[in-house]
């Protein structure tokens, strides 16, 4: 399938990468079908929404730049999800142009069951994250005093 994207252009993308937001994601509502597109050697992914050009999220991979992370997924987004065992973790990354300022939001992951292609982004209620942690900052225990 070939998709259209502001970073890229057109891309060819295959049925592996698509993933189904049943909700769409908070305050996109509307979009429902992305990409999950990789960055060569990197823990990064851009979220590249099928139908416009100009929505994609920069996601990294929360256990790369928190060790520590951790949470429980309620059993509704598990079931929601149809998550039996595989289970993708990534989070949104603000990047700012002062890179030591870039943010990783740890309070809403955005969760994938790789099987069934299915997407969310998880509000973690009784976490003790926020939406902006420094995404720079080498943390192994994340006590909310972190500054970011």
């Amino acid at each position: 399938m070939i998709i259209e994207t502001l970073s890229w252009g057109k891309l060819e993308v295959n049925e592996e990468q698509l993933y189904h937001f049943p909700k769409g994601l908070p305050g996109f509502d509307e979009e429902t079908e992305f990409a999950l597109i990789a960055m060569a050697e990197a823990p990064f992914w851009y979220l590249q929404s099928i139908k416009n050009k100009g929505l994609s999220f920069l996601l990294g991979d929360p256990f790369a730049f928190y060790l520590a992370y951790e949470f429980e997924l309620p059993d509704d987004e598990a079931e929601e999800l149809e998550i039996k065992s595989d289970v993708v973790v990534r989070c949104i990354i603000t990047l700012k142009e002062n890179v030591e300022q870039s943010t990783i939001n740890l309070l809403a992951p955005v969760v994938l069951n790789p099987v069934n292609r299915y997407g969310k982004q998880i509000i973690l209620h009784k976490a003790p994250y926020h939406t902006k942690h420094n995404l720079l900052q080498e943390v192994s225990v994340i006590d909310g005093k972190d500054g970011g």
